[in-house]
């Protein structure tokens, strides 16, 4: 069983940042990630552009460079395989956590494919695990993802997008723009109002003229293999389909912090109850870091203004064992 005075949970750039300040500290660390290097990045579409610029997703020193003044999702894992391999992190990549449990006093992490214990923990998960769910019947059918990638793939097919913030939005566009028959289905009013400001034009004008169709204030009620019904303000409407794209957002794995026991809020957010200046959770020795942190509000913290977690929390842990 090998043992880590750090281990940290999630290999995502919050988690690489963690490493990095804990190599600078001269503390020994392992990150575990259950799937591949900055995974949530590389699950976003393919054409995705950031909202931050690129000096703002630096971590560790390292420039981010980018063509374009947003940077895309393909430099971003340009950029952050980069900096691991600058510092050549000590990362364990497709090694899920599945139980963590104070055993005296260590902590022991059992993953997918062994057992380690650590002396402290920092778990950054970040939110890109779990989609919200239509609960509707069909949901259950190939045709449905919640995950949006390439638009090829929808090319001159009759495709639903539902949702209208920046992801729903990108998929809308993309599909349409590569000949896709497209019909959003809106539960509000309106376009979101997070939507990028440089796409929100686009998306409102293909509306206007008819190209793109928006069903607003409606809602999902039953997906079929060949049709979808739509609960609209005029009544049902049944409308042909051949693809469902769910953008209807992501949430943190919460439950995974209840099961090792750390205390969250009791109110809808569920905010994991954290010492300001530490992020230090009501388990000592167990620290959150980037938008985990945040519960359930998820549009709270970015990478951008995340990357400070790293800092303090190996400051913590230094300043603990001079102790």
């Amino acid at each position: 069983m090998q043992h880590f005075p750090l281990i940290i949970i999630g290999g995502g750039p919050i988690g690489l940042a963690c490493a990095i300040e804990a190599q600078k500290a001269g503390i020994g660390y392992v990150i575990l990630e259950k799937a591949a290097l900055v995974n949530s990045l590389y699950n976003y579409p393919v054409n995705m552009t950031f909202f931050s610029t690129s000096e703002r997703l630096e971590i560790g020193g390292v420039p981010f460079v980018s063509n374009n003044p947003k940077p895309r999702r393909d430099e971003a894992l340009e950029y952050y395989r980069r900096v691991a391999a600058a510092y050549q992190l000590n990362i364990k990549l497709f090694e899920e956590v599945v139980q963590v449990t104070k055993v005296v006093d260590l902590f022991e992490v059992i993953t997918v494919k062994n057992t380690y214990t650590a002396d402290h923990i920092i778990i950054a998960t970040g939110f890109y695990d779990i989609p919200y769910l239509l609960n509707v019947p069909g949901e259950e059918l190939p045709k449905v993802t919640h995950y949006y990638k390439d638009p090829h793939y929808y090319a001159f097919q009759d495709v639903i997008v539902v949702g209208a913030m920046n992801s729903g939005v990108d998929a809308a566009l993309e599909t349409w723009r590569k000949g896709a028959r497209v019909t959003m289905v809106i539960r509000g009013p309106e376009i979101g109002t997070r939507v990028k400001y440089w796409v929100r034009p686009d998306i409102e004008n293909r509306i206007k003229e008819g190209s793109i169709k928006a069903c607003f204030n409606s809602t999902i009620r039953a997906i079929r293999e060949n049709e979808v019904d739509i609960n609209t303000p005029e009544g049902l409407v049944t409308v042909k389909n051949d693809f469902v794209i769910a953008a209807t957002g992501y949430q943190p794995n919460l439950q995974f912090l209840k099961q090792i026991g750390i205390e969250l809020s009791n109110d809808d957010v569920h905010c994991p109850v954290l010492n300001p200046d530490t992020n230090e959770t009501s388990i000592k020795g167990i620290y959150l870091a980037g938008v985990i942190c945040g519960g359930m509000n998820t549009h709270r913290l970015f990478i951008e203004n995340s990357r400070a977690h790293a800092v303090s929390i190996i400051k913590a842990i230094k300043e603990g064992k001079q102790k």
